[in-house]
């Protein structure tokens, strides 16, 4: 085989377009450079909200359920408001803050959320900032007969907003799938009934975070598992099998059960202020899928 002669590296990339870099006469200090996001100006309108999102970085989370320390990935949303006189923010300042945190190991929790979000408005120098980050939680779950362990996962998403005059304020959200089984389905059928994946998903604001002792990742997983169908499971064995289809067949439930059931475990918890349910289920004999969803707000 006759081996090709190429180039020079330097060579391939002139013919691919690479040029010369101009001599340019812009500064090169950053004390000397336009600012144009501090420029001075009428800008019209103010903004509710200007940041950075879809950003992915290493985080710890705490679980009551096994494993109770565990590294995942988040991915946040760092924003605060604009107010009519400023062009634009230092948005580099965002992920500078990100990095320090992540150096004295970013454990997501309330105190470091809070003190995260405030120290955003300090360095922004803005009236609000809003903190968003959401991740998937792991955790064992053993099979409901032969005790067969697996690692099972819902998505988690903490928020966190701080205003200079209005203070903090924060909202939960966890979403799981579980098994629902159509109640029309077994009423009118001969045999069996047709079962489906839900997704429950639940917002939640509590009273105060830092005085509830639960785990608010655990306490909002037993809400929705405990009222569907059944649970899902990483590992079954035949009679695990046998044992989560009948559960389901005995416990069946429309979108419209699971959300009215699911908030009324929230409704019981003493220490949440309001919250929103919803459901959707992947309909196995419908090429749509079904959906409810309720909001409530205690007195």
């Amino acid at each position: 085989m006759n081996k090709k002669k190429l180039p020079n590296k330097e060579e391939r990339h002139k013919r691919f377009g690479s040029v010369q870099p101009s001599p340019g006469n812009k500064p090169i200090n950053k004390e000397d450079m336009m600012d144009l996001q501090n420029t001075p100006s009428d800008f019209l309108f103010p903004l509710d909200f200007v940041g950075i999102c879809n950003v992915k970085h290493p985080v710890i989370i705490h679980s009551s359920y096994d494993p109770n320390e565990q590294t995942t990935v988040g991915t946040f949303s760092l924003t605060t408001d604009l107010h009519q006189f400023s062009k634009g923010i230092n948005m580099s300042r965002l992920t500078e803050l990100l990095q320090d945190y992540h150096l004295k190991e970013f454990v997501l929790d309330w105190e470091s959320l809070y003190s995260f979000t405030k120290e955003l408005v300090q360095r922004m120098e803005q009236r609000s900032a809003q903190m968003s980050v959401r991740f998937p939680w792991f955790f064992n779950r053993a099979s409901p007969v032969l005790n067969k362990a697996g690692l099972a996962h819902a998505e988690a998403c903490m928020n966190v907003t701080y205003h200079q005059e209005n203070g903090f304020s924060h909202e939960v959200e966890l979403k799981t799938a579980v098994t629902t089984l159509c109640p029309c389905s077994k009423e009118i059928s001969e045999y069996s009934a047709h079962n489906q994946r839900g997704y429950v998903t639940i917002k939640a604001e509590y009273l105060n975070p830092f005085e509830v002792n639960n785990d608010w990742k655990v306490e909002l997983l037993e809400a929705a598992e405990s009222n569907a169908s059944s649970n899902l499971y990483p590992v079954l064995k035949r009679p695990d099998e046998k044992s989560v289809t009948e559960r389901a067949y005995e416990n069946p439930r429309f979108v419209e059960d699971m959300v009215r059931l699911v908030s009324a475990e929230l409704y019981e918890n003493e220490y949440i202020k309001s919250f929103t349910v919803e459901c959707r289920n992947e309909e196995s004999i419908h090429i749509h899928d079904a959906i409810a969803k309720l909001s409530y707000t205690k007195e």
